[in-house]
């Protein structure tokens, strides 16, 4: 007769089974001719305890290194992170039409960039536009939806446009990273939550701007920025959910640095800027950040380090921008370029980049620890972890 014990951990495994809840998770990869990626790939990912299937090809596409999604459609996005799109120097997004019943992807066409090498794209909440950051060009580029989600191409009216060149002034400054710092180079680029704010992280400016959105013409203005020290670079960009505190993650001197939103006068003020490794990394040659995310429930924040392969874990103090530091931890996947957190918040996924897999790991949901699940699956240069909303 079976023991009371084993009784109950079989009535546990069938329960957590009963709410098992099974979600595409889509890779963006580098399909360039060192890497074996063909395009984007899909697994379903279980929500409730952490299973992930091997990853399939979804579609085929052009080094599709970032995605994004329409709220309500079926849609996904993907850049084409090139240098030459449709006979000129500029990248491009393309759109997918998604299989509800197996995550594929179908190609609905594709529309410039205008600028070269877009590396970067959020949809607005009402997906009215996109909006992508051309690293290479250093610029920004807003693209108009259809109703069925399709790409307009750049838009132009009354000399405003749907494409915003960064400009480049240095005169004077200390300190700047000589070769990646030589030019703009925008790396994100987020919609505020009324959708009248397009945030942008420019790593060769070290700037933060919030550039103005017409989201029915799907045209973009400049209106101010947030100078951060010199050599930071900053790369991605976090907004609280509560719409008023964020954080900017520094891709080249491994920091993050706080921000408080005001909304009304479409302002960013910064806070204090904390480092993402422990003071005992002391030689930190090749090393550098890349993602940032705040956990749904508003505690946490995380963000990689790439070279020390690490996720750094903070603690959002209360309701200010101050982040406590809790530790790293090694993310058993080389170059993380990106990680997201599955629906649901129990689980984080960790794409390696150079060793070709992903990772996952289990959230504390009260100390906002990560701990290695033991699950690790094979997928080409893993540039993008995307969960659809």
């Amino acid at each position: 007769m079976p023991s009371i014990r084993a009784f109950c951990v079989a009535a546990a495994l069938l329960s957590r089974t009963a709410l098992a809840e099974e979600v595409p998770v889509w890779f963006g990869n580098n399909t360039k001719p060192k890497t074996a990626s063909e395009g984007i790939y899909v697994a379903k990912f279980d929500t409730v305890t952490g299973a992930i299937t091997k990853p399939v090809l979804a579609g085929v596409a052009k080094n599709p290194t970032f995605l994004a999604f329409h709220p309500r459609l079926p849609v996904l996005y993907a850049t084409s992170e090139i240098t030459g799109a449709d006979g000129k120097p500029a990248g491009a997004v393309e759109a997918f039409a998604i299989d509800e019943a197996t995550g594929s992807l179908e190609s609905r066409g594709a529309e410039s960039t205008g600028g070269t090498g877009p590396c970067h794209l959020t949809v607005d909440r009402e997906g009215k536009v996109i909006l992508a950051a051309n690293y290479s060009g250093g610029n920004v580029a807003c693209l108009g939806l259809a109703e069925d989600g399709r790409l307009k191409p750049l838009a132009s009216a009354d000399g405003a446009g749907g494409f915003l060149q960064h400009d480049y002034d240095r005169a004077g400054e200390e300190g700047i990273n000589p070769k990646r710092q030589d030019k703009p180079h925008a790396h994100s680029v987020d919609v505020s939550p009324d959708g009248k704010i397009v945030v942008v992280c420019d790593l060769g400016l070290d700037r933060v701007f919030l550039h103005g959105l017409d989201r029915e013409r799907a045209t973009l203005a400049p209106r101010w920025s947030a100078k951060l020290k010199a050599g930071a670079g900053p790369r991605h960009f976090a907004l609280h959910p509560d719409g008023h505190r964020a954080w900017c993650v520094n891709e080249l001197d491994l920091t993050v640095t706080a921000f408080t939103y005001d909304a009304a006068r479409g302002e960013l003020r910064a806070g204090e800027t904390v480092s993402t490794l422990p003071p005992s990394v002391t030689d930190r040659t090749g090393f550098s950040c890349a993602e940032i995310a705040v956990h749904p429930n508003g505690k946490f924040l995380y963000a990689s380090n790439r070279g020390h392969d690490s996720i750094v874990m903070f603690r959002i103090v209360g309701d200010t921008n101050t982040l406590e530091f809790l530790g790293v931890e090694p993310t058993l996947a080389k170059t993380p370029r990106h990680f997201a957190i599955a629906p649901g918040g129990r689980f984080l996924l960790a794409g390696g980049q150079t060793s070709n897999n992903v990772t996952v790991f289990a959230i504390d949901d009260e100390t906002g620890r990560l701990t290695f699940t033991g699950t690790s699956v094979e997928v080409p240069s893993p540039m993008c972890v995307a969960f659809r909303p």
